[in-house]
């Protein structure tokens, strides 16, 4: 089921360095209960005066529809440009507009599965919520995360609570194996039945577990870490090539087509181009 988004003036309830990370807590009214595995929020950023626009679009890692003061979004924020700096120095109280739930969730087996969850970086985030979903139907979930360093690794001790087995690589070796957290999902792919990958993180990752799951015969569903500026479908900002399921290739939004498509769709070589197969692409005769 997919709920229309709401637009809430949400309360900032804490805000924790997490690593190289910052973990916000926001009281939303209206919105947690809507959320689903895979949605993102946007929020608005810099304040009032700000000559910042657009939003800044979040996964959701954790929503609880209850709490003492009422229903929370927890998210994870790499503060890297002036609107998440922004965000992850805000101060508990401060009140922050969101819009959502956004986007397309992560598709569910409606019968048990082995599924393999793979992060890469803050990616994981919205893998947690998924986990727990899989494992209220019955699903074996392992799961495999991925980051430069351990630093930049989110989640490593909610992981161990949440799935059935959990592998860690990092480039750098400081924690779990040293190498590619596609290593650690082509290990996992060797020596385990696996019915169904979902994956979160940079776009990389996502084609290279799209080819590790052509290779192995595994459906993987990926979302997609796209900048969008809208979150609404309005500006185009986050298109991709994408083949649908009549054979047409067209630019999809990622805010609303997505964030998860089927890996196998994607043309993950054409990204930031329009390829000349794509519906309503001028020819090169054209050009």
């Amino acid at each position: 089921m997919n709920f229309q988004p709401l637009q809430v003036e949400g309360e900032l309830l804490s805000n924790k360095r997490v690593g190289a990370y910052h973990l916000i807590t926001i009281v939303v009214p209206g919105i947690p209960e809507r959320i689903r595995p895979g949605n993102f929020v946007a929020l608005s950023v810099g304040g009032e005066s700000t000559s910042t626009l657009l939003r800044r679009s979040f996964s959701v890692y954790q929503a609880q529809e209850r709490g003492l003061y009422g229903g929370t979004l927890e998210l994870v924020i790499s503060a890297h440009g002036a609107g998440t700096r922004w965000l992850a120095a805000l101060p508990p109280h401060q009140m922050i507009n969101v819009v959502g739930p956004l986007g397309r969730p992560f598709p569910l087996p409606k019968d048990p599965v082995h599924a393999l969850l793979v992060g890469g970086g803050y990616g994981s985030a919205p893998l947690f919520m998924l986990a727990d979903a899989l494992r209220q139907r019955g699903c074996r979930v392992d799961m495999a995360l991925g980051a430069a360093s351990a630093d930049r690794l989110f989640g490593t001790l909610e992981a161990r609570r949440v799935t059935n087995a959990l592998s860690i690589a990092t480039d750098d070796g400081s924690l779990g194996v040293q190498g590619r957290v596609t290593d650690a999902a082509r290990s996992i792919l060797e020596r385990s039945n696996i019915d169904v990958i979902y994956a979160c993180g940079p776009m990389p990752m996502l084609s290279a577990l799209t080819t590790l799951g052509g290779e192995f015969d595994v459906m993987v569903q990926c979302a997609v870490e796209e900048s969008m500026a809208c979150g609404i479908g309005i500006c185009m900002t986050c298109v991709l090539p994408v083949r649908g399921s009549d054979g047409v290739v067209r630019m999809s939004r990622s805010c609303v087509d997505g964030p998860v498509f089927a890996g196998d769709r994607v043309l993950w070589e054409s990204i930031g181009s329009v390829p000349e197969e794509t519906l309503g692409a001028p020819k090169a005769s054209e050009h």
